[in-house]
């Protein structure tokens, strides 16, 4: 078993971690998780020595944001997501972070609930039935 701080190098916060709320909708982006997927042979044969470029272009993923990208090809939530990889709330939004980040992932809000008739038309509504 991995410790959750380990799994998000001590992390326990994301900057965009507000945009993760429980019902918010993560789908992976195919096109850039196929432009990586292409562009990965180059990036590890960097060779050894100090960083030429930037550290996103050398980022491996661990592999729960492999996990995550494969769940997400059709819409889930952020709950579903830490439910199907029993992971704490916590841990997954900073995985999302790191997808976010590098662009991997899109974020959807769900649809508006409707909003619900004022209390004038249900009042009605109640009074045409008992009027039955």
């Amino acid at each position: 078993m991995v410790r959750p701080y380990a799994l998000t190098g001590g992390r326990t916060d994301h900057q965009r971690a507000e945009q993760f709320d429980l019902v918010a909708l993560i789908v992976t982006d195919e096109a850039a998780v196929a432009a990586r997927e292409a562009g990965g042979a180059a990036a590890t044969q960097v060779p050894p020595g100090p960083p030429a470029g930037p550290a996103a272009d050398r980022w491996a993923p661990e592999p729960e944001h492999e996990m995550i990208l494969a769940l997400c090809r059709t819409p889930l939530s952020v709950v579903e997501i830490a439910s199907e990889l029993e992971l704490p709330l916590g841990v997954v939004r900073v995985l999302l972070g790191d997808l976010l980040d590098r662009s991997l992932i899109q974020v959807r809000r769900p649809a508006p609930v409707a909003q619900f008739p004022s209390e004038r038309v249900l009042k009605e509504v109640i009074d045409g039935i008992r009027a039955l």
